[in-house]
């Protein structure tokens, strides 16, 4: 089924309301997943909205938060994100940014213990919207779910990278990915009923290759939500020791350098660390140099011939943005599993049947 975008976005808001987030809070939530959707990225989107309502309810995340200034100077901050949603959070850290590198040039701004992010695309994106080019390194303390190359037990978590440089007159270059084969909420999607993972994404304890999402999620019982935590296997890195190294070198940065901690050992609070750079290329006082430089080597690049004959080169964010395209028209595609997993949240806060009919006329295409 495709669900139009607008009625989607006040469903999930007033899932979070009920929820005990405001008005404000909420629909931020629904606006960040709901762009995630729209972006192509459907691990990152709404098919997260039963997991958000179940760590609110758990206390590890946490409504109506703000930031801590950890320590600061004109170039620096390390903030702390206090568990709050991410959605919240993680816009006011890359302000933050945004800010200091706009006065001085460059910025690096260290966030720990934040809620889940989101797609950390996004956040290069608000960056680039600036004139900023941007790096991004994260991780998620307490989330082991990522085999380095070599081995079979899990040892990292998905730990996302991005990055992204604005481009003259045109949308930014935005490169976005996690360091792990696939993005866990992927495997999420194809456990639910969606698009099946690519060939040897997960590994098994046997040390063989599986697309099998229960190798990370176990055998779930009917009524309960999957749980990562609970399969024998593991998500494979990327890239192999590349992308491991790539894992590894996020962990370490937006970890244990931010103070928000890295995956393992031991239990610990699941959050989100980020470890940001953002620059100025005013203040490299190479300014339309630099602009036409990489307008130039943009365009010299997608100029390559293209394997298929009738397609195109592209570079990172031009498919996230067709797919944006398509969707603001067709609706955001979901499987009647997570369709049906939303509206089970909204039973689970209190939304009434009318209540959630009246959010949802005209919804379903």
């Amino acid at each position: 089924m495709h669900i139009e975008i607008a009625p989607l976005r006040r469903l999930v808001s007033a899932i979070f309301s009920a929820a005990g987030c405001d008005r404000a809070e909420s629909d931020r939530i629904a606006l960040y997943l709901s762009n995630a959707n729209l972006a192509g990225h459907d691990s990152h989107g709404v098919i997260r909205v039963p997991r958000y309502v179940e760590y609110l309810r758990a206390g590890k995340v946490k409504a109506g938060q703000g930031l801590t200034v950890v320590t600061e100077n004109d170039v620096l901050a390390v903030l702390d994100g206090n568990f709050g949603f991410g959605q919240t959070v993680g816009p006011l850290a890359v302000r933050h940014g945004i800010d200091k590198a706009a006065a001085n040039g460059v910025a690096l701004i260290a966030l720990r213990h934040a809620g889940h992010l989101g797609r950390i695309g996004e956040w290069a994106e608000m960056a680039a919207a600036e004139g900023l080019v941007s790096v991004h390194f994260v991780n998620v303390a307490g989330s082991l779910l990522v085999a380095p190359f070599g081995g079979t037990s899990r040892r990292l978590s998905t730990a996302p990278f991005a990055a992204g440089v604005p481009v003259a007159g045109k949308p930014p270059m935005i490169l976005d990915f996690a360091t792990s084969v696939v993005a866990e909420g992927k495997a999420l999607v194809a456990m639910n009923g969606g698009k099946p993972l690519p060939e040897g994404s997960l590994i098994g304890p046997d040390g063989k290759p599986t697309t099998d999402p229960v190798a990370l999620y176990g055998v779930v019982a009917p009524g309960t939500s999957p749980n990562p935590r609970n399969g024998p296997g593991a998500i494979r890195a990327m890239g192999e020791h590349k992308g491991s190294g790539l894992a590894l070198l996020c962990e370490l940065l937006a970890g244990a350098l931010t103070g928000s901690g890295c995956a393992g050992p031991g239990e610990r609070s699941v959050a989100n660390g980020m470890l940001s750079l953002y620059m100025s290329p005013a203040f490299f006082g190479s300014g339309d140099a630099f602009a036409g430089e990489v307008a130039g080597y943009i365009d010299f690049f997608k100029s390559a011939n293209p394997v298929d004959p009738d397609g195109e080169v592209l570079i990172p964010g031009e498919p996230e943005r067709q797919r944006r395209t398509a969707r603001e028209r067709d609706g955001v595609p979901l499987t009647d599993d997570a369709w049906q997993a939303i509206l089970g949240a909204a039973r689970g806060v209190g939304l009434g049947q009318e209540e959630t009919d009246a959010l949802l006329a005209d919804a379903v295409k």
